[in-house]
């Protein structure tokens, strides 16, 4: 397994390519949710990849502050249907963790998480802001980690 964390201009034309597959496939094929997932954050983002054999397994992306609220975010959390449920979304989330804090000392953590990984996230330490909402017809909630 290779964990690789690039900025935007770094990427190889491939990883591009891998990341946009992988975060089709999820958001806008499993989740059967029709919406812009290529945004202009993804310019500003760090990309957190990691490989197994050369094949995008997991991902997400490290925003810095201002860009998805004051505070840096992680978003587009995708794990590969295959390679779910052995403890590598945790892996991948404490990676990017990890990562946002040394990036942004100064800062807390906030994220959209989808409310069905309430759960998962709150085991992280991410404590719930506000109230659910949808966000592309699907529900989430504000969480946020000091």
């Amino acid at each position: 397994m290779e964990l690789i964390v690039k900025e935007f201009n770094s990427l190889s034309v491939k990883e591009l390519f891998e990341i946009y597959h992988l975060r089709s496939q999820i958001f806008i094929v499993e989740q059967n949710c029709a919406y812009q997932d290529v945004d202009d954050k993804d310019t500003v983002s760090n990309h957190l990849m990691i490989f197994e054999n050369k094949k995008l397994i997991g991902y997400c992306r490290i925003l810095p502050p201002n860009s998805s609220y004051m505070e840096p975010s992680i978003g587009r959390v995708a794990i590969n249907k295959d390679f779910r449920h052995n403890g590598l979304g945790k892996f991948l989330m404490q990676e990017a963790i990890n990562k946002t804090k040394n990036l942004f000392e100064e800062h807390a953590i906030v994220i959209s998480a989808q409310f069905y990984l309430l759960k998962f996230y709150t085991d992280l330490g991410f404590k719930v802001e506000g109230s659910q909402y949808l966000e592309d017809d699907i529900p989430h909630i504000k969480m946020r980690l000091l």
